[in-house]
């Protein structure tokens, strides 16, 4: 019972790392706007430095010598971190605002930092059960706000009645790899996944909620991206 429970978990597995890659390279066409218009407009470029950093931390979550059988969270938030990493310095490129600029640049930088100082005591301080405890915090806690920091879109999507600048499927792609990761988490009885992913769940369902409702009132630039 055990083995088909751990091949189901690795299914899944596999499942949400096609919907994370989908979920990390869906950008890519907002930043194809943002190339071509030479600006960032009214795009923020918190969500990308959070998933930069969520990245990271969930990688490092999903090493060997932090937890067991979870190589595949690992492998796709290293790719993911990459594919983050290079849209944060796009972003800080053509943002137009010189202290939006600095403002990226020095999240970017003290994420980095945080980051380095969590792995050298997650490795130097903590062992054994502890050391998952700590690692798995911290994962959990930036990946919650990682899915949260969609928030401030949110509010400009009811404030404007617009959601120009709610692409629709980023959201699509964090119902599904959400979904997907959490019920992984269910299966490998994972808390720090699960609660992270779960959140995430609900915020991307509301994001697809309110897409529906404004869809139709998308200002006239969308039809030129």
């Amino acid at each position: 019972m055990d083995g088909l429970v751990h091949t189901i978990q690795f299914v899944f597995g596999i499942f949400g790392n096609a919907a994370s890659l989908f979920l990390f390279l869906v950008p890519t066409y907002t930043f194809k706007r943002i190339i071509k218009n030479k600006s960032t407009e009214q795009f923020s470029g918190i969500p990308y430095v959070m998933a930069f950093l969520n990245c990271l931390l969930s990688a490092w979550y999903g090493l060997p010598f932090i937890t067991s059988n979870n190589i595949l969270v690992a492998t796709i938030n290293e790719a993911g971190a990459a594919i983050e990493l290079i849209y944060v310095l796009i972003f800080s490129i053509y943002v137009p605002n010189i202290k939006q600029k600095r403002k990226i640049l020095a999240i970017f930088v003290l994420f980095l930092v945080a980051f380095a100082s969590a792995a050298v005591m997650s490795v130097l301080i903590f062992h054994g059960k502890n050391r998952k405890l700590f690692c798995g915090m911290l994962a959990s806690i930036f990946s919650i706000v990682m899915y949260a920091s969609p928030l401030s879109i949110i509010r400009l999507v009811i404030r404007t009645k617009s959601v120009e600048y709610m692409p629709f499927f980023l959201s699509l792609a964090v119902v599904i790899s959400c979904t997907s990761w959490f019920i992984y988490a269910m299966l490998g009885m994972d808390p720090f996944i699960g609660i992270s992913t779960g959140i995430g769940l609900v915020l991307g369902v509301v994001q697809l909620i309110l897409y529906f409702i404004y869809r139709d009132n998308r200002t006239s630039t969308t039809g030129d991206e």
